[in-house]
């Protein structure tokens, strides 16, 4: 199959953008996934996810859908966290296929083609960070989360946080996702890998952040991060104790 071969996306594609306070970047990453999408040739949206910025991220996306019907704003009243973006994105989503980059451009959208090639054999395409672009302590951190993620529930994906996924919406659907902060996105992988979901990871190169400032580094996230993925941990051994699954 041709890397740009839109088939198995031919019933459409949701993209979505989480995006906190990223008023110097949402316009150009907008674009960039509108352009990603178009050579296609098929349905889509690009819908930004505002959690609640103070800064003109919503005003920047609220002229671009103005001027573009292709284009939806969803707003949080006021910053609810990274999880709760991804829910948002995940409920406003319109098409069997759904596409989640975050707003900050340190991905480009037009490595979606590298993804394709496995749309018509798996249920979860995910990419992993080459030569990842963030400072050491977020590299040894990211590194030690992916190691227990590996121990503790046999994903084996070497980025389970990177953000940049194409996903079957049927399956999301389907996950009783129970995450509100940063551990949604390796919660997704997880309860999905329990599922049996068909997950292929693929290499996209990953760039420095052009404009702001990062906020998933924070002492506060990293920890409740690490005890939500302790919880799911207990619920997943506690499910497999009994017979059953989780509802």
């Amino acid at each position: 199959m041709r890397t740009s071969d839109p088939a198995p996306l031919r019933g459409g594609i949701s993209a979505f953008l989480p995006c906190h306070n990223e008023e110097g970047n949402v316009e150009r990453v907008v674009a960039a996934v509108v352009r990603a999408l178009e050579v296609l040739q098929v349905p889509f949206e690009v819908i930004v996810v505002d959690d609640g910025s103070t800064d003109g991220t919503a005003e920047v996306a609220r002229r671009l859908a103005d001027s573009d019907p292709r284009v939806r704003l969803v707003q949080h009243p006021h910053n609810l966290g990274y999880g709760a973006a991804l829910r948002t994105g995940f409920s406003a989503s319109r098409y069997p296929w759904i596409f989640f980059t975050d707003g900050d451009g340190q991905f480009d959208p037009q490595d979606l083609v590298r993804l394709l090639p496995h749309a018509s054999s798996a249920d979860l395409v995910v990419g992993y960070r080459l030569r990842r672009q963030d400072p050491p302590h977020r590299r040894l951190v990211g590194w030690l989360w992916n190691l227990l993620v590996r121990a503790w529930f046999g994903v084996r994906v070497r980025d389970v946080d990177c953000a940049f996924k194409l996903l079957r919406k049927e399956v999301v659907e389907s996950l009783p996702l129970r995450a509100t902060g940063a551990f949604l996105s390796t919660e997704l992988l997880c309860r999905a890998a329990q599922r049996g979901a068909r997950i292929v990871e693929v290499g996209v190169p990953h760039y420095p952040r052009r404009w702001g400032r990062q906020s998933g580094g924070r002492l506060d996230v990293v920890v409740r991060a690490f005890v939500e993925l302790w919880r799911l941990r207990s619920e997943l051994r506690g499910a497999r104790r009994d017979g059953g699954g989780t509802s």
